[in-house]
């Protein structure tokens, strides 16, 4: 993904009137493939009695794979509403194992996961059904995580992430460590 900032300062008396502008579509010549360009801004007032107005444009190239997962996580969003509010505020202690996408493990191995996105290393994780998808998850010394998939087992304080194989799986085990909702 690529992004690029620009930031301009002007001095201007109105207020609150910095906001999303809109999205628009791009097409890559060289790969020829449709993206997505999302342009957002950002306010700083009140320095010494004036208010001055601080934008920075942030211009986020996405691919169609971006754009269809962000979709489908919109629509979870959605269904899921209610359970953002009751996601925990502190650090909490998961008990994390891992998995693959191989068919032994789930009865297929499409890599599919519940939500309906694609699985990804360092990505996805199976988290409880108190965790709509989409939740991000720090994870202490693995980094951010998005909550995309379920299992049977997967309950409580139980956490699964994603490994793209076996060995690395079997390698990880079982750890308890420290996490964090994001968002």
């Amino acid at each position: 993904m690529g992004i690029v900032n620009i930031i301009a300062t002007a001095s201007i008396a109105l207020s609150n009137i910095a906001g999303p502008i809109g999205i628009e579509s791009m097409i890559n010549t060289n790969t020829n493939t449709k993206t997505e360009v999302s342009k957002e801004f950002a306010q700083q007032v009140q320095i010494e009695n004036k208010e001055e107005l601080k934008v920075e444009e942030e211009i986020v190239v996405k691919t169609e794979e971006e754009i269809k997962n962000d979709a489908i996580l919109a629509k979870w969003k959605v269904k899921q509403e209610a359970k953002w509010n009751n996601l925990p505020q502190e650090k909490f202690t998961i008990n994390a194992s891992a998995y693959t996408a191989a068919a032994d493990e789930c009865g297929w191995n499409t890599g599919i996961t519940s939500s309906g996105i694609k699985v990804q290393e360092k990505r996805t994780l199976a988290c409880p059904p108190e965790y709509p998808f989409g939740t991000i998850v720090e994870i202490e010394g693995m980094g951010q995580y998005r909550c995309e998939d379920r299992g049977g087992a997967i309950k409580g304080n139980h956490f699964d992430i994603y490994m793209e194989t076996k060995t690395e799986a079997f390698k990880f085990g079982r750890r308890n460590l420290v996490a964090q909702v994001v968002k």
